[in-house]
């Protein structure tokens, strides 16, 4: 079995991952799906909270304590992992003066993250992205100088994506990968708000983005103690979504069929494949109720995002001044991260990743028509990308989450499924790689041109 595993390893490094038939590409996402090491992400959490506190307005300075030790240890990290791979990984900072606000960036503030690109073989600027955050806080969110380990909120995020590259930079893909640490999440989402601006302005084509935060802890302040689901959440439509599509929506549907909401049933479709004992909850949420997170920045600029994190917080343990009161234990420390789950939800946005990475160009400008028919008929443009082998339409009830039925139809971008009604199902198309990855479900927004 060892000897079955190198072989397939030593064969998918010499060749780029489009040159692999389904079965084989399929093979490799199994690897994949095991590869996170708990021990790994351990150390490396072990280690950002050794810097004692990361608060963005913490000393600069310093080589072991505070927001400038810990960043320039983290472009280290990203550092070895490219050299590793033959400077695989383009590494840099990325970041911008921040202004007082009055509120919780008390002085003007340099927020840098630490971005790193592993750039496609076809697509080089097309990406899919996932991210973790630098920075902590305690209590008081002004607070930069008390310690503030940030064990789980979030160096398990950090930790992850750091994993992810290690991972990932072994093998090439179509499509560049972005892997970054944010900052300035706490104090009011800062670093995605600078990362997300700097790629609306360079005008990057994100076709994904997995925020990564907090994806550590296993038991909840409920009680519940549960390391077999996680939660993503995703909006329901784009903020691209015009006031003629919404009028549309009234009548054709689509209310929840936005391209984040197609991200959080992608990740969902890849866990029930390959993951063991774990299920992703999809929340209808862009957040958790009347909160934020880093892929809200990207989101506010048009680009497809969504949250990955634990099904159960435990707010004891995040935003709090270490401390025991009444026998409880407050403070987000070591103690409370479980690191085995932290790795499987890492290799489900390794999964994830590898699989958007590796798909072709998605189909554009999906139209359907059908009404007062017995059939349902679906027209888009033919993205003529080398690697596909065609296209898939994809149904599912009114009421169904997830997709439910499929139907591979090649090579044609106008097919009519005889007997389906179009009022009883919701519909979609995507692109099929040789390698048998998928793009993306594109809801059809149009309604076919009479005479077309």
């Amino acid at each position: 079995m060892k000897i079955l595993k190198f072989r397939l390893v030593l064969l998918f490094l010499t060749m780029s991952i489009t040159g692999f038939s389904q079965s084989e590409i399929e093979k490799i996402l199994t690897e994949i799906s095991t590869a996170p090491s708990a021990k790994r992400i351990e150390k490396d959490i072990v280690k950002l909270v050794d810097f004692g506190t990361r608060h963005t307005l913490s000393d600069t300075v310093s080589a072991t304590r505070g927001i400038g030790a810990a960043r320039r240890w983290v472009k280290s990290s990203f550092d070895e992992i490219s050299k590793n791979c033959n400077n695989c990984l383009e590494v840099s900072y990325l970041g911008d003066l921040v202004k007082a606000d009055g509120r919780r960036i008390v002085t003007d503030t340099k927020v840098v993250n630490v971005m790193v690109i592993q750039r496609g073989t076809t697509y080089p600027n097309r990406y899919v992205m996932m991210s973790g955050d630098i920075d902590s806080r305690v209590s008081d969110p002004n607070n930069f100088t008390s310690d503030s380990p940030g064990a789980n909120d979030n160096a398990t995020g950090l930790a992850g994506t750091i994993e992810a590259s290690r991972i990932l930079s072994k093998y090439k893909f179509p499509v560049s990968i972005i892997y970054v640490g944010l900052s300035g999440e706490e104090q009011g989402l800062y670093g995605g708000k600078i990362m997300a601006k700097y790629a609306k302005e360079k005008k990057w084509d994100i076709i994904a983005v997995l925020n990564n935060d907090m994806i550590g802890n296993i038991e909840g302040v409920d009680g519940v103690i549960d390391n077999s689901t996680f939660r993503v959440f995703s909006e329901a439509i784009s903020v691209n979504t015009t006031e003629k599509e919404r009028n549309s929506m009234r009548f054709y549907g689509g209310e929840i069929d936005g391209t984040s909401r197609q991200l959080a049933r992608y990740v969902d479709k890849l866990t029930e494949q390959y993951m063991t004992n774990l299920d992703a909850i999809m929340i209808y949420r862009l957040d958790r109720f009347g909160r934020g997170g880093h892929h809200r920045p990207f989101n506010d600029e048009g680009f497809t995002g969504v949250r990955i994190m634990e099904m159960h917080e435990n707010y004891n343990r995040q935003h709090q001044d270490i401390r025991v009161e009444n026998g409880i234990k407050y403070g987000d420390v070591l103690e409370g991260v479980n690191f085995e789950y932290a790795a499987k939800l890492t290799a489900v946005n390794c999964l994830t990743l590898a699989s958007l990475a590796a798909a072709p160009l998605e189909p554009k400008n999906v139209m359907i028509e059908g009404a007062v028919e017995p059939s349902t008929r679906l027209k888009w443009d033919d993205m003529a990308d080398k690697n596909s082998i065609g296209y898939k339409i994809y149904w599912r009830d009114t009421t169904s989450p997830q997709w439910q039925y499929s139907r591979f139809v090649g090579k044609t971008t106008d097919y009519t499924l005889k007997n389906i009604v179009i009022d009883n199902f919701l519909f979609g198309v995507v692109s099929v790689g040789k390698n048998g990855a998928e793009s993306l479900v594109q809801f059809p927004r149009k309604l076919i041109p009479s005479g077309m």
